[in-house]
């Protein structure tokens, strides 16, 4: 202690370092320990620069951090906004974008959906699923892929591909009714759907992948798959998708399945907060899209259904309340307080 020499830095190094962009301290952690010019003490990285930066972490991991942005909605804004671009210089020109089918809520009827983050619906929810995939197709970066998803090698049809198959992005009607006739078939829930999209953008940031027209289909399949065992109480088995998918076989479903696992370092677990994230960025991206929900106006029922629900939710929060409180408080329910004499001296 008072020493100019330390054990975590050398004498040329001080103790206050600037800081520095995140990319650089990734960088620092690869790099070996050096040894200070006087060859007496080895320079010893402070443990801030040896810690991956928070900023870092939710930049390489959207999957699994949910306060860092989804990748889906960032690779969607381009299209957004020249949609928003045209709609405005249509509105100047006086030109209709079309008729207007969104409902709003007036003093007399209340429009409300049956698509909540507990129980999603199940055809908008893979609407806005499907769209994520198109944007993620439709914007990518390169077309980096690995020959296990690669639909020349790995075919899932004995019809011959086209020759511009790998050129040509898939319509977004295309890849909705794909993943839906795998949903419709294998009978999975909306929830699985949204597990599906954290388990593709888990796939694509962990493997440096890039979703293209090539392998884009058994990105997917793989993606649904180990969905639906690990949220389905009854989870497909892989031979059941070799009933839906004729010309695929098991064998080929079991080692894609197991290079997908270990592309994700076997991380499948999607916490509640990661699973909200994404519901709610769905339904951003609906909006932005024009994608409505089937709304229907509040009856008596459902008003009484909803009320239910509330008085239940509050009752919990009152009980979790009061197991929280603490013994010093309660003197506050004693019943009368008494008064005595001052005595002085």
């Amino acid at each position: 202690m008072g020493n100019t020499v330390t054990c975590c830095v050398s004498p040329e190094s001080s103790p206050k370092l600037p800081s520095r962009q995140p990319a650089e301290r990734l960088e620092e952690l690869e790099t070996s320990t050096e040894v200070s010019d006087d060859n007496t003490l080895p320079y010893l990285q402070h443990i801030s620069d040896r810690e991956v930066p928070d900023e870092l972490a939710f930049e390489s991991n959207p999957s699994d951090h949910a306060r860092a942005s989804t990748i889906f909605l960032y690779k969607s804004q381009t299209d957004v906004r020249d949609k928003r671009k045209s709609n405005h210089i249509n509105h100047i020109s006086h030109v209709s974008p079309g008729q207007l089918s969104k409902k709003y809520s007036s003093c007399s009827t209340i429009f409300i959906d049956d698509n909540t983050v507990s129980q999603p619906n199940l055809k908008s929810t893979i609407k806005c699923v499907t769209l994520a995939i198109y944007y993620h197709i439709k914007n990518r970066d390169s077309d980096r892929s690995l020959d296990i998803f690669d639909e020349n090698l790995h075919p899932l049809s004995k019809e011959p591909l086209p020759g511009d198959y790998s050129r040509v992005d898939p319509e977004h009607k295309v890849i909705y009714r794909f993943v839906r006739t795998l949903f419709s078939a294998a009978q999975l829930t909306a929830e699985c759907a949204i597990v599906t999209l954290v388990y593709l953008e888990r796939l694509l940031t962990y493997a440096e992948l890039d979703i293209c027209p090539c392998n884009w289909k058994r990105i997917v399949l793989g993606a649904i798959l180990l969905a639906s065992k690990v949220w389905d109480d009854q989870a497909v088995w892989n031979v059941d998708y070799c009933q839906i998918l004729k010309e695929i076989t098991v064998e080929d479903m079991n080692e894609m399945e197991r290079q997908f696992l270990e592309l994700l370092q076997f991380n499948i677990n999607v916490p509640a907060s990661v699973y909200a994230k994404y519901y709610f960025d769905l339904r951003q991206l609906a909006d932005d899209n024009n994608l409505s929900f089937p709304l229907e106006p509040l009856d008596n029922q459902r008003a009484k259904k909803l009320e239910a629900i509330s008085r239940l939710c509050e009752d919990k929060y009152k009980d979790l309340c009061k197991a929280s409180m603490r013994r010093s408080c309660s003197a506050d329910n004693l019943i009368g307080v008494r008064h005595t004499n001052a005595v002085l001296s």
